[in-house]
């Protein structure tokens, strides 16, 4: 763990006991590597932070690679400023999947900087709605907290001709659950 990283952290949340922001970032590391330690810690700090009536989406998918990738895509462009977004998975692969990349990169949205990273406790408590999509009993649970499931085709190992099927239909659930949410989808 870097010192210039924990430096950072706390500079960005000085309001966190500097002990709490030191021990997020060194879980974070162990859960996602030293590489996107810093993002994943940052995400964590803020959603147990959160001080706002911003509705919060977690999408929860096995790898956080193809799905829950392409659902938090959508929903940061069509969501905007009026919703804050999140993405995990039970078991996280290596890498987004490619061909998810592909067929988001054709619409416009560049999901290539994300990685795969597992849900945290502080994300977890700080959402309205958890999405979840094929993780079946592997997905945390939090009573008084809102669960929907979306049965969605694994794009795992399948051709970016396969996956724009499964990107459409996320997009038309996204902007289903913007309505539910009250936040106008953006055009």
């Amino acid at each position: 763990m870097s010192r210039d990283a924990l430096a950072t952290l706390w500079e960005e949340f000085p309001g966190v006991d500097p002990s709490r922001v030191e021990d997020l970032l060194g879980d974070s590391a162990k859960r996602v590597g030293a590489e996107r330690a810093v993002e994943f810690a940052r995400e964590r700090i803020r959603a147990l932070t959160r001080e706002d009536d911003i509705p919060g989406v977690l999408f929860l998918c096995v790898h956080n690679a193809g799905r829950s990738q392409m659902a938090s895509g959508w929903l940061s462009r069509l969501g905007g400023d009026g919703v804050r977004v999140y993405s995990g998975g039970s078991e996280t692969g290596r890498a987004i999947n490619p061909a998810a990349v592909e067929a988001m990169e054709e619409v416009g949205i560049d999901i290539r900087r994300q990685f795969p990273k597992p849900w945290s406790d502080e994300v977890l408590r700080s959402v309205d709605v958890v999405v979840t999509m094929g993780c079946g009993d592997e997905c945390p649970y939090y009573p008084g907290t809102r669960y929907v499931d979306w049965s969605l085709d694994d794009p795992a190992g399948q051709s970016v001709e396969s996956v724009r099927p499964i990107r459409d239909d996320i997009e038309l659930r996204v902007r289903d659950l913007l309505s539910e949410l009250g936040v106008e989808a953006a055009p």
